[in-house]
């Protein structure tokens, strides 16, 4: 008989209420993503390869699956006994007696998720298609292709002026919860790059440890028989900044290279990547 252990889908549970509450988590898995800022105020950014939405991720599916009763006794030491016949029928009442309200909560997460997706509902099979289509429809998204479980391949490319912000990913209609990358305009004719979302763990992001934990839950499911939460995805690729301003702060490990157009700063990301990448470029 196919089971969920109890470890694995008590962390399922844990990790799905965090994502739903910081709204809807997407990660970064293999990828390519370069942006390029100039002089001229002209700036291209492109990421090309995978982007897991954990909404729509079979870890979500586990979590939202009705729980089914079952009795739980311990000894005077908190150690798991067997239950007698009293306990079980006892627990089982009162298990009865709060299945209105455990219906009722989760019909309000459920309107919740919804509402954090844009109204794309994650229980409906058509879910994930829908968003791709909706995705194909912003400038930028040149192509989209739904992987199951969550994973999407999208190739993404946009270019334009600088003359104001920029952030990646944005989805119209949908409260995100977190940046892979983000452009910041400052006085003085100073630009700001982060990439909080190409860190898998570390750098005191909530996010970045949320995604290390989950990549843990994974590698947790292959030690248990029966239902596992599927494929998780960490960040693994590179990020390069190119440029022809005057870069004056970068965390690279080999620092600026010479580039045709000027000058690259190259990061390459793994799981063990622990500090996001940042820069800090002035244009005179």
């Amino acid at each position: 008989m196919s089971f969920i252990s109890r470890p694995v889908r008590a962390a399922a549970l844990a990790a799905a209420s965090s994502f739903a509450l910081t709204g809807c988590l997407l990660s970064p898995g293999a990828f390519t993503s370069e942006l390029q800022v100039m002089q001229n105020g002209t700036f291209t950014y492109s990421y090309d390869g995978e982007i897991q939405m954990l909404a729509l991720s079979k870890l979500a599916q586990m979590a939202d699956k009705p729980e089914e009763f079952e009795a739980e006794c311990y000894d005077e030491e908190y150690n798991e006994r067997e239950c007698t016949l009293a306990e079980v029928n006892e627990q089982r009442a009162e298990w009865d007696a709060k299945a209105s309200a455990r219906a009722a909560k989760q019909r309000e997460e459920a309107e919740d998720m919804k509402a954090f997706l844009g109204g794309v509902d994650p229980s409906n099979p058509e879910a994930a298609q829908e968003l791709a289509a909706k995705l194909e429809r912003q400038r930028g998204w040149e192509q989209v292709t739904y992987k199951g479980d969550g994973l999407f391949d999208v190739d993404f490319r946009i270019s334009g002026q600088l003359t104001h912000d920029f952030a990646f990913p944005v989805i119209e209609k949908m409260q995100m919860g977190n940046m892979f990358v983000t452009v910041i305009l400052r006085d003085g004719g100073q630009v700001r790059v982060d990439a909080p979302g190409f860190a898998a763990q570390g750098g005191g992001n909530p996010m970045q440890g949320m995604m290390a934990g989950m990549a843990g839950l994974a590698q947790m499911s292959e030690e248990n028989e029966g239902e596992e939460p599927g494929k998780i995805v960490v960040p693994e690729g590179t990020f390069t900044i190119i440029t022809d301003g005057r870069i004056l702060a970068n965390n690279t490990d080999e620092g600026p290279q010479a580039n045709a157009r000027g000058q690259a700063l190259v990061w390459n990301i793994s799981p063990r990547t622990e500090q996001a990448p940042t820069a800090l470029i002035a244009f005179e």
